[in-house]
């Protein structure tokens, strides 16, 4: 039996040097003063969107990445994810929701005029997959880090299978500004460094993220249902219903996406990976990463001169760590993440809770983008208690809980209060807690940044607790029940209407010419690090993973 470890204790007072006497009440009411409003803005946004590339009929596309959309090494904006045919679209950090959808339309007008007639799949679950084991592996290169990403990949494969790996999401990255960073210590009256402090704060973001994490599922979600090909003849422990088409859904869920069907890791489960503060995280990432697991050791590494998977632990790399938020800094070239982060500190926040809306063509609204607003800085101001594995579990388990059954009106989720009891609420009672609070932090944005759209986002969202029906996922279920549409035809009409919209509009942030200059560029970049590697790849890999 693999040894446990036990690093997610909560410290005995206060060790952070903040001291907490202010309520959300008291920070809004300080940041609405004239000398700090303008603190509250300067959010910096940025989004990754994956997408499959399929054929006019709807079946995976088995083209390579396309020359014309630049190198997916080193191409910032356009890459791909687990598979060849599994598009990234990444936005650079932006400081207004319209100009991060102003950008991730560009990039996917340009995508769209460069893939020969194929389409982008509008939903977080793949359709028309035949045999799983013929989805292609994202190619590099020849590099030695080219190389590794593709082993990275064979190993998910290996580990989990390729249906999991060709689910689409939205990651969602988002930073404060220093100036907001600023206000708050002092309003804290912390002695802190300026980097421990934000590090510190953007953890405690972190953990009243997991424990109100619930919520973004509940308004977000849109996949409920799934192809029956997805299951590829294997039997589900879930009580799958059949529509009149033959889609497979689950009446009360919300995001199937997040599920044990998607990106979820039984062999992960066993990990305690503490979010209190950014050494007990960077600890706890850098100790799963050396943890050997039984099940994948069986795979082998490399077999027969054909590596298998980068190494047998339970993590590859830091990157196979699944979760719903994590604590980002840019990493220099070949540094490993949580390196960046005990090095240097937090400089972001990734949420990665968001299945592609398939109601727009860029798969994340810009209501959406506001509401996350609100939401990060709600968390970013609420007193963040520090959590046990324990209380962690509960926190995971109202997750796992409302992707299977959100809407069911009789569902129960727990909390746990600043005594440390737990507490059964309803997602109403709970939402309209919740919602009070967030409707108060959108105001303050709407005076800061003299809007309506924040108070508007806010609303519009509280309409979905009040009336489930109002969700995406019940929508979804309307389409596929109620009118009876066949979930992979609904889909190809979509992505059919999403591709005349995006090539039919001109471009707004970018223009063609910077697309074409920048996939120019990669493929030097490529050719370069090409070019430049001096060791073989056992030697690169065991220097790597030494380091």
């Amino acid at each position: 039996m693999r040894e446990r470890y036990k690093t997610c204790i909560p410290s005995k007072g206060n060790s952070l040097g903040i001291i907490l006497t202010l309520s959300l009440n008291d920070y809004i009411d300080a940041f609405s003063q004239k000398e700090n409003l303008s603190a509250i803005t300067g959010i910096g946004r940025g989004i990754e969107r994956e997408a499959l590339r399929i054929l006019p009929e709807g079946k995976l596309s088995e083209h390579g990445h396309y020359h014309e959309l630049g190198s997916a090494l080193t191409h910032g904006q356009i890459t791909t994810d687990y598979a060849e045919n599994l598009l990234e679209f990444i936005t650079p950090v932006s400081q207004t929701p319209e100009q991060a959808i102003a950008q991730l339309q560009d990039i996917q007008k340009f995508t769209l005029e460069h893939i020969d007639g194929e389409l982008l799949w509008p939903t977080s679950m793949p359709c028309f997959v035949g045999d799983a084991e013929q989805v292609p592996l994202a190619q590099y290169g020849r590099s030695n880090i080219g190389t590794m990403k593709t082993v990275y990949r064979q190993g998910l494969k290996n580990r989990y299978g390729s249906m999991m790996q060709v689910i689409a999401g939205i990651h969602f990255n988002f930073s404060f500004s220093k100036s907001f960073w600023h206000v708050l210590q002092k309003l804290d009256n912390s002695e802190l460094s300026e980097q421990d402090y934000i590090s510190a704060k953007y953890f405690s973001v972190i953990r009243n993220y997991k424990r109100f994490c619930w919520l973004i599922p509940y308004l977000f979600g849109s996949s409920p249902a799934i192809c029956g090909s997805f299951l590829q003849g294997k039997p589900s422990t879930l009580p799958f219903k059949k529509s009149a088409t033959g889609s497979l859904y689950l009446e009360y869920a919300t995001s199937l996406r997040m599920s044990d069907l998607g990106y979820t890791s039984s062999e992960q489960a066993s990990l305690e990976i503490c979010y209190n503060n950014i050494s007990n995280y960077v600890n706890s990432v850098q100790k799963a990463i050396a943890l050997k697991s039984n099940v994948f050791s069986d795979i082998g590494v490399n077999v027969d001169g054909k590596y298998q998977q980068l190494n047998d632990n339970v993590l590859q790399i830091e990157n196979e760590l699944y979760a719903p938020i994590r604590p980002k800094r840019v990493a220099k070239s070949g540094e490993k993440p949580s390196v960046a982060l005990g090095e240097r500190g937090v400089e972001y926040i990734e949420v990665r809770a968001l299945d592609v809306n398939p109601f727009v063509d860029t798969g994340i609204s810009l209501e959406q983008i506001y509401f996350l607003d609100v939401f990060l800085i709600y968390c970013a101001l609420v007193d963040s208690q520090q959590a046990d594995s324990k209380t962690q579990k509960v926190y995971e388990k109202n997750m796992d809980d409302v992707v299977l059954n959100g809407r069911d009106p009789a569902l129960l989720l727990t909390d746990i209060n600043a005594k440390g009891e737990a507490e059964s609420k309803s997602i109403l009672m709970w939402g309209q807690s919740l919602f009070s609070s967030l409707k108060d932090v959108a105001q303050l944005l709407d005076q800061a940044y003299q809007s309506t759209q924040y108070s508007e986002a806010v609303a519009r969202e509280f309409e979905k607790i009040k009336d489930p029906s109002k969700t995406p996922s019940a929508q979804l279920l309307n389409i596929l029940v109620t009118q009876e549409q066949c979930l992979s035809d609904y889909s190809l009409t979509q992505a059919s209407e999403y591709r005349q919209q995006l090539l039919s509009r001109d471009y707004q942030f970018y223009d063609k010419q910077y697309f074409i200059d920048s996939a120019l560029k990669s493929h030097k970049d490529q050719a370069d690090i090409e070019a430049n590697d001096s060791v073989n790849f056992d030697t690169f890999l065991a220097q790597y993973f030494s380091n």
